[in-house]
């Protein structure tokens, strides 16, 4: 009988540390609660950046990967702690990824291996896209593109969202990515903290807007998928905010009233999507508009997000891309840009009860990066007015950081 007690109480303290153990583990990873991101034990607001081309530079020249930890020290000093990139590159180009389906380049991989290590150097959180809707880097396109290739019937690039094989090429890529273990760190990405969500794809559309009930199916299937392989990390879709026939009465929040395919609500209702996401390019949205016009834009844009994602999808929202040219224009026309989405974000933070968690401006880069130059990138060493503005938004959204009585 005494051993028998004895044996309770072992096994009563054993379960105990597991539970600990799991409490503990769960801390490490940027989770939700309603409508705010927790991140060990408090509310988690943040300000980031895109840096997409991370993983293709790393891989391009041994020399070049200090560029990679240049831009995060950097980020680090403005307080910039969550960066988005691109976890893919599709194609025979030599800096690709994936060369043919279910074809790695090892050389990449541990490019973007070096990325997450040093994401997680840096305290950085990492947002990681997992196909591109365009034909840059690949994308969706250059998996249709397989499929012909293989003699697979295809009628049109919509059928990436339909068809078995491509679908198949697709999972088989989440696997890999989520399943890699890091020849640096020896940890898999799907256990690894620096990482803070999974992105099914940047900026989804359909070819034919009419298709929209293909790419919904297809979120439910590779929301369920990304899960079923990793539950510790959140997912988005990608989503630039576009509202499609099912909400008439929002479309006209959309630029020029035009749909892509995609219907914010319903799309982010899919119960794997942990977040949504909206982009704004108020300048190349609506060019030939006026600046009051493409001021009074943005606010309708991200008021009616805001209101959707608290009200009806009860999701935290994040402002993942916005950026504005300098090409042409002054430095302060760009900066006037950053100050007003940074007052967006920090007002519905501070005003409400989570919602609105931060925003990552397009595009931060390294010195002597010009092939990448699109006009919007922003080089901190060389930006002390934007670095300034960034800093002083990092500064603020800190400050609203708060416990959470979740535990």
């Amino acid at each position: 009988m005494a051993i028998r007690k004895i044996n309770c109480v072992w096994g009563l303290i054993f379960l105990s540390l597991i539970f600990v153990g799991e409490s503990q583990n769960s801390k490490q990873f940027v989770e939700t609660r309603n409508t705010q991101f927790v991140f060990n034990g408090s509310s988690f607001v943040f300000n980031g950046f895109n840096a997409y081309w991370m993983m293709m530079v790393a891989a391009s020249d041994k020399s070049q990967m200090s560029k990679i930890s240049n831009v995060f020290a950097q980020a680090s000093a403005a307080g910039l702690n969550v960066c988005r990139i691109w976890a893919f590159s599709d194609g025979s180009d030599h800096l690709a990824l994936q060369t043919s389906p279910g074809v790695y380049n090892e050389n990449v991989f541990q490019a973007l291996d070096f990325v997450v290590s040093e994401a997680g150097k840096y305290n950085a959180k990492l947002i990681m896209t997992l196909i591109n809707n365009f034909k840059d880097f690949g994308g969706r396109l250059q998996y249709v593109q397989w499929a012909r290739n293989a003699s697979v019937q295809i009628k049109s690039d919509d059928d990436f969202y339909t068809n078995a094989d491509i679908k198949g090429y697709y999972k088989n890529h989440v696997k890999k990515v989520l399943t890699r273990v890091n020849t640096i760190t020896k940890i898999a990405y799907k256990d690894d903290p620096a990482i803070m969500a999974w992105e099914l794809m940047n900026e989804p559309r359909c070819t034919d807007a009419a298709n929209a009930k293909l790419l919904h199916g297809w979120i439910e299937e590779m929301g369920a998928y990304v899960k079923s392989i990793d539950n510790k990390h959140l997912l988005s879709i990608g989503m630039e905010g576009f509202y499609g026939d099912e909400t008439p009465d929002r479309k006209q929040y959309n630029p020029g009233n035009y749909t892509v395919g995609t219907e914010f609500i319903k799309n982010h209702l899919v119960k794997e999507i942990d977040f949504t996401t909206i982009h704004a390019y108020p300048d190349s949205w609506l060019e030939g508009k006026s600046e009051k016009e493409r001021k009074d834009f943005l606010q309708r844009w991200v008021d009616i997000h805001m209101n959707d994602s608290m009200i009806i999808l009860k999701k935290p929202i994040i402002i993942e891309e916005f950026g504005r040219t300098i090409n042409g224009n002054s430095v302060e026309y760009r900066d006037s840009f950053l100050s007003e989405v940074y007052s967006y974000i920090y007002e519905y933070a501070k005003n409400s009860s989570g919602g609105m968690a931060g925003g990552l401006v397009w595009q931060i880069m390294s010195e002597g990066m010009e092939s990448y130059s699109d006009g919007l990138q922003i080089i901190l060493s060389q930006s002390p007015s934007a670095t300034k503005i960034m800093h002083d938004q990092s500064t603020r959204m800190v400050a609203l950081e708060h416990p959470n009585n979740i535990e």
